[in-house]
């Protein structure tokens, strides 16, 4: 019987290629757990309150069964039934608390830890952390109950060992296409056999016009591995904009040799995508790499996504001329770029707005994703009227607080100085620099400026404003009068506003909606913080109230 377990072992182990020794581990956590069951059972006790050790013997295959039970400073005991309970089907420790008697005294011992004071009188020389350990004789692993649940054990563990080898080697393939064939498919996805394991194509990581049969086959790309999931644990998508780029260098040599190299690629599934590529070979021409001879490689990719439009691009560093090339096939007029907000202002043709935009928003939104920048599309006429909507909110207010003309106001206006504020940030020499002035009317300026703020610090101090407000990232002296005339004081005003009431309280052309929608969201920012301050207290405080009620 004892050169069984080997035998054993060594069958399972060539039948399903595991090592020989993750079966007898197996093993030995089945002989284990069915003795703890049927120990339990004699002693009236729960499974989780005793410890056993089971050990087969590597060169005799002779089976040992001990019990164990630790040497502790405090005998300690599960809070409740419920609670050891609840931490076996989450997988943790369970809660804990001093194992105590009927009338409140500390226990020595329980089933499986005792005082080391009482372990002394057992073994002198044992010590804290240590076991002693009980041999149990071979009856608590014999018999069809046991033999049936260690069998059922030995048949999961072994099982949990083969997926998770298999894992192992899908792990490492994360990032590529593999092929399989459709197993099954409901209204969640599909379930595809990949010869060693399964996998889960997703509804949502399957191209819209797409419909799976069983035995049908399928390539995808792998964009998971989740040991923990239930089922299927490989996740497969046709979706992920990843799987145009390994489609691309399945195709085109010269991105899987390293010539030319995939910047990026935005995709609208199985309807168009855009992908962005650089050569470092100078003579080479990236774009027509990817296509190839009579658009023979990208037909190929096309083909594959079930007829999706793919427009390649050759990346740029330079984020302007990247961004004309993104808007293709669309005609790109000016394009204005904001850093601070990353977001670009893209002027195009009255007759190519709707090629700019694309339909339903594609062509933009996809180029947005592609270049990383916030796009703004609008025609030639209102970026014009624009522009002078907000010249002549610039320049009245310029007029108004330097006393000048209409002529210098926008003078000003276009070498950058686009308020009072501004004037006060630069030297007078280089105001001075400016074609028409010079260093006296330069100072002069600066000093109806400086007068200017002067009076709108004195009138904001009458409005109450607060102090958090006017240093807000963003306000200049006529935005913070402004707001102060409307009753915007606080902080806490300003974050009551929604972007629509903030733009109809202020003239017109002083913030662009993004800007008023930043000012807002700054406003608000304190709350946040207010209330992870609150949670970190609340969490703080838990301990401290559990420590300070009393122990039974």
């Amino acid at each position: 019987m004892a050169l069984e377990y080997l035998q054993i072992a060594d069958m399972v182990a060539r039948e399903k290629d595991i090592d020989k020794e993750q079966i007898l581990e197996v093993m030995e956590q089945a002989i284990q757990q069915a003795a703890r069951r049927k120990l339990a059972g004699e002693l009236n006790l729960q499974p989780l309150d005793l410890t056993v050790q089971g050990h087969i013997d590597r060169l005799t295959g002779d089976v040992s069964i001990k019990r164990l039970i630790k040497v502790v400073q405090m005998v300690m005991e599960v809070t409740s039934p419920e609670e050891a309970r609840a931490a076996v089907r989450e997988g943790r420790e369970p809660e804990m608390r001093p194992a105590s008697d009927k009338r409140g005294y500390p226990l020595k011992q329980n089933p499986s830890q005792i005082l080391l004071a009482e372990a002394k009188k057992t073994n002198p020389s044992i010590q804290l952390g240590e076991y002693l350990t009980e041999d149990l004789p071979m009856r608590y692993f014999d018999g069809r109950v046991a033999a049936q649940a260690a069998k059922q054990v030995i048949f999961q563990k072994v099982k949990d060992v083969e997926r998770a080898k298999e894992l192992d080697v899908y792990k490492d393939a994360v990032g590529t296409i593999i092929s399989g064939i459709v197993k099954r498919t409901d209204h969640n996805g599909a379930l595809v056999d990949l010869g060693r394991a399964e996998a889960w194509l997703p509804k949502d990581e399957i191209i819209q016009r797409e419909m799976f049969k069983p035995n049908d086959r399928v390539r995808a790309y792998i964009y998971k591995v989740n040991p923990q999931a239930r089922g299927p644990q490989i996740f497969l998508s046709r979706t992920h904009p990843q799987f145009l780029v390994e489609l691309f260098k399945e195709q085109v040599p010269e991105i899987a040799n390293g010539t030319i190299e995939v910047m990026g690629a935005a995709r609208d599934p199985g309807f168009r995508a855009k992908i962005a590529v650089r050569s470092y070979d100078r003579n080479l021409d990236p774009v027509g790499a990817c296509v190839g001879i009579r658009g023979v490689r990208v037909q190929a990719v096309t083909q594959e996504l079930q007829g999706e439009r793919v427009d390649i691009i050759e990346w740029s560093q330079n984020a302007a001329e990247f961004l004309v090339r993104a808007m293709q096939p669309a005609q790109v007029s000016k394009v204005v770029l904001d850093e601070d907000e990353n977001n670009i202002e893209v002027v195009v043709p009255q007759d190519n707005l709707s090629l700019a935009i694309g339909r339903r928003g594609q062509n933009v939104r996809l180029a947005s994703i592609l270049t990383g920048w916030n796009i703004d599309v609008m025609t030639d006429a209102e970026e014009s009227e624009r522009r002078t909507k907000e010249y002549e909110v610039l320049s009245r207010n310029l007029m108004q607080n330097l006393d000048v003309d209409d002529v210098l106001a926008r003078l000003l206006i276009t070498e950058g100085f686009r308020s009072t504020d501004d004037l006060l940030k630069v030297a007078a020499e280089e105001i001075a620099t400016i074609e028409g002035l010079n260093l006296e009317v330069a100072s002069e300026l600066q000093s109806r400026a400086q007068a200017a703020l002067a009076a709108a610090t004195e009138r904001l101090a009458k409005l109450g404003v607060s102090d958090e407000l006017k240093t807000m990232p963003g306000m200049t002296a006529d935005l913070i009068v402004a707001l102060g005339e409307k009753g915007v004081k606080t902080l806490d005003d300003l974050g009551d506003l929604a972007t629509d009431e903030l733009l109809e309280m202020l003239p017109g052309g002083l913030l662009t909606e993004k800007q008023a929608s930043k000012l807002i969201m700054a406003a608000r920012k304190h709350w946040f913080a207010e209330e992870e301050d609150e949670d970190e207290a609340e969490d703080a405080a838990q301990p401290a109230a559990a420590e300070a009620q009393p122990t039974a």
